[in-house]
């Protein structure tokens, strides 16, 4: 026998449980798969894309040794990066996966890289020193968990673990190009900023975006898969939020 209490508690129960199934399923409705990444990695997101360090960026205050610092390592980052792309070719269960791809990896060696290898250029530095550089921790750890998501994972669960960077920095820029000075001659990073906030790159962010849509649609069920899937991109968004930290600290240590 279920005594009043007892039953209270029961139609409480549920009436809930329906009420937090049809709210989930609403969401997944409502919002996209990478609108529902951010919004359960919404610390993480937000440590990573208002980071100090990019806030120096936008007012011309980050220390140069902390940008220098951060963009040696960023140019060997692209290098693991564009192995992850080589990697999602592999992984493409299609032929229009693979072309998606391919012009990623065309984007990162033979127009992101060569924005490093011209400001670098500027400190004297050639490709060649900036391959010989020894690799920071933060680098490897975050490329290496890329490549290892991708080689456990699909390639939906690559394409995630690439998202923060990919589709992160078109976010990123376009805030700083809207803060005031940001591309004011004056601003030593306007470069960074306008490479990233162009029309060239935004456009690069919003096909990786669309495809990871297109995935999503096709690769994300059950609900459980979802789960794993926020997982990923939450390390990876807080290793992206490192890699800024990183610099940060080298700009720190010289002050």
């Amino acid at each position: 026998m279920i005594h009043d209490s007892g039953i209270e508690a029961l139609r409480r129960a549920i009436g809930r449980e329906p009420k937090t199934l049809i709210e989930k399923q609403t969401r997944r409705k409502i919002m996209s798969f990478f609108e529902r990444l951010k919004t359960a990695a919404s610390a993480e997101w937000r440590a990573y894309t208002e980071h100090p360090f990019t806030n120096g960026l936008a007012d011309g205050s980050l220390a140069e040794t902390a940008f220098r610092h951060y963009l040696v390592q960023d140019y060997l980052f692209l290098i693991e990066f564009a192995r992850a792309y080589a990697l999602s070719v592999y992984k493409s269960p299609k032929l229009a996966d693979m072309r998606e791809a391919a012009a990623g990896l065309s984007a990162i060696l033979d127009i992101e890289m060569n924005l490093h290898v011209k400001l670098c250029a500027g400190w004297g530095l050639s490709p060649s020193d900036l391959e010989q550089t020894p690799p920071a921790v933060e680098m490897l750890a975050y490329t290496r968990y890329v490549l290892d998501a991708g080689m456990r994972g699909d390639l939906l669960a690559l394409k995630v673990a690439l998202a923060p960077c990919v589709i992160g920095y078109a976010e990123i820029a376009t805030r700083l190009a809207s803060l005031p000075g940001a591309r004011a001659a004056t601003n030593p990073y306007r470069v960074w900023i306008a490479e990233y906030a162009g029309a060239p790159y935004q456009e690069v962010a919003a096909k990786a975006r669309a495809h990871l849509e297109g995935l999503a649609d096709l690769y994300v069920t059950p609900a459980a898969r979802e789960a794993e899937l926020i997982v990923i991109f939450k390390e990876a968004t807080r290793l992206e939020a490192g890699f800024w930290e990183m610099g940060w600290r080298a700009g720190q240590r010289v002050e």
